[in-house]
């Protein structure tokens, strides 16, 4: 019996997922091993990688393995979809910005980080309040 077709052309799928996280192939050569020249392949579509090589740039990229594959959709993603659906844009576009830094961090950074970003996030009231007692006008 013939092999089927692929219905998914992983290659570009691992690009697109590379790109939106703004990583370089030479990125995930570094957090994989894998060589640039094999990832190039890949993304072109003349080498299928095996699952266990893709599970290494799944990781590397941060995302689970079922993210490249269409229609694996777990209850874990349709929570992540329903809270992204409750943030603004700047939202989104600030917590990715965060993600992409975070890779690099050790744990005790990302506890640091999250912990000086909790005190922030209590002082803005103060900060704000403090503003508006300034603009009030003088009688």
């Amino acid at each position: 019996m013939p092999k089927e077709k692929p219905r998914v052309n992983i290659g570009e799928v691992i690009k697109s997922y590379r790109s939106q996280r703004g990583l370089s192939q030479g990125d995930i050569e570094r957090r994989t091993g894998l060589l640039r020249c094999y990832l190039s392949r890949v993304e072109n579509g003349h080498t299928v990688p095996s699952l266990e090589t893709l599970a290494k740039i799944a990781e590397a990229m941060d995302i689970s393995l079922a993210d490249f594959f269409p229609g694996t959709e777990t209850p874990r993603d349709r929570e992540t979809q329903k809270a992204l659906g409750e943030l603004s844009q700047d939202e989104i576009r600030f917590l990715a910005e965060i993600k992409k830094y975070s890779n690099t961090l050790s744990d005790g950074d990302k506890r640091l980080v999250l912990a000086m970003i909790r005190k922030m996030a209590t002082l803005l009231p103060i900060a704000a309040a403090k503003k508006i007692i300034a603009r009030r006008p003088t009688a």
